[in-house]
């Protein structure tokens, strides 16, 4: 027999115009955190801020709405045109019994006027208000604290140097949720407690666990944890949250602050106090000092997901442990100190171990997310690692400098770690172009270096 499905109701999704790329993975991923999928019926322009959905329920509609950080509101839509005639068109086919129980004569409501690219005075907005009088509005007017807000949206294109005069797509909704947006702000690292040279913006963090398909209670871990700010994103969520570093002092808040105008970290400035911060310190596991390239965990499927972003040799070193006989001479010194030999850690060997890791130790399902750093001149997406046991979903760029940008790779454990598997990703011929990112460091500082003789070349003409 087969299983009715249900219906989909299409929404209104109005957008942040802020990290393009990652918007879509970051609803796609969302939606099947919910029981969703994205389906073909979706409309679609990357670029744009307004989206329509497919979704089979209010209820995923909201849920969707308490995770995004890339969407401002969504919209039951009631109607959509090219012009205002197709759009009072569509709303009059809209059917009834849908409006109705919104419009009642002991129900308040208010309407709402959003443009992008174009500003209205206050007299066009009450215009296309009152072009409106047609739907059966029988409640009262209430502009502070309305049950129902209706939103007209209009759509002037992307261009702010050509805004035509008629809009190119006009959408008529009711309100359903706000984004969590707020979070961007009330997470911001300029008021976090304890941060490094490297700490993750607060957006960007959202949207990794959020790529990740975080919930609550998963296990979420971070080999290169830092000062832990891609663990407070998924502790927000409802995560329990740990990580590892190979530095001493970042995991024990010692030595020099990342702050302009303090010399050194104060007692209580480590990653627990962060959580502390936010209220989060419940989530909190722990965090070690450990070697990545060396795991320290038992055998079998530990984590739901694996969240973090390495080393570039940029503003952190890429190093690990130094071999038994250089750990050996220096054992005094590093008993004393908390130091020890390190030697280099190429670009590629952390990458290749990272992914060998989340392939054994994910659970089925389980999502690595991480940033991978790109010499923009020589990307392709052959150089992207691969894994046996790892399906690419998603790769998103954030541009770094002309020649420079970092991708955030979003992958899912699809396949049963086997023995056979350990160094399947080393093996294979087709990865070893990437091993020319191992100079990414070479390579960015040599750009740096060109664009400071330009500009001084420039300053002297």
């Amino acid at each position: 027999m087969a299983v009715a499905v249900p219906a989909l109701k299409r929404y209104l999704l109005l957008l942040a115009q802020e990290h393009l790329e990652f918007r879509l993975p970051e609803i796609t991923s969302l939606l099947s955190l919910y029981g969703g999928h994205f389906s073909a019926e979706q409309e679609i322009h990357v670029n744009s801020p307004f989206w329509i959905l497919s979704i089979p329920s209010e209820e995923m509609a909201r849920g969707l709405m308490k995770r995004t950080v890339c969407a401002k509101s969504i919209f039951e839509l009631w109607g959509h045109g090219r012009s205002a005639g197709d759009l009072y068109a569509s709303l009059k086919n809209y059917p009834m019994d849908k409006m109705l129980p919104y419009l009642q004569s002991d129900s308040t409501y208010k309407v709402h006027i959003h443009t992008f690219n174009k500003t209205l005075t206050q007299a066009q907005k009450i215009q296309k208000i009152d072009a409106l009088e047609f739907l059966p509005f029988k409640g009262k007017v209430n502009l502070k604290n309305p049950e129902h807000i209706f939103w007209i949206l209009e759509d002037y294109g992307m261009d702010p140097n050509n805004v035509p005069e008629e809009p190119f797509h006009l959408y008529f909704g009711r309100w359903i949720a706000d984004g969590q947006r707020e979070l961007i702000e009330s997470y911001s690292v300029k008021k976090r407690h304890f941060i490094g040279n490297t700490s993750m913006d607060a957006c960007l963090s959202f949207i990794m666990a959020n790529h990740g398909r975080v919930k609550p209670n998963d296990v979420v871990y971070d080999p290169f944890v830092g000062t832990g700010g891609l663990l407070i994103s998924s502790a927000h969520f409802g995560a329990y949250v740990c990580g590892t570093d190979i530095d001493y002092n970042t995991i024990h808040g010692l030595g020099k602050a990342s702050r302009k105008n303090q010399k050194w970290r104060g007692p209580d400035e480590n990653i627990r106090a962060n959580l502390r911060q936010y209220g989060l310190e419940k989530h909190y596991l722990d965090a070690l000092v450990s070697d990545s390239s060396r795991p320290i965990w038992r055998k079998g499927t530990l984590f739901d997901a694996i969240i973090t972003d390495p080393p570039y040799g940029i503003r952190e070193a890429t190093r690990r442990m130094g071999s038994q006989k250089e750990t050996a001479k220096s054992a005094e010194k590093s008993t004393e100190n908390h130091t020890f030999v390190s030697s280099s850690y190429h670009l590629s060997d952390i990458f290749f171990d990272l992914l060998k890791f989340a392939a054994e130790y994910l659970v089925m399902g389980g999502r690595l997310v991480y940033w991978l750093p790109i010499y923009r001149p020589e990307y392709t997406e052959e150089i992207v690692p691969r894994h046996p046991c790892l399906k690419l979903i998603s790769n998103c760029e954030q541009m770094l400098s002309s020649h420079t940008s970092r991708r955030l790779i979003t992958m899912e454990k699809v396949k049963e770690f086997k023995d056979q598997d350990q160094n399947s990703s080393l093996l294979d011929g087709q990865y070893m172009p990437y091993r020319g990112h191992n100079s990414f460091r070479e390579k960015y500082f040599s750009g740096v270096t060109k664009r400071i003789a330009k500009e001084e070349k420039d300053n002297q003409k």
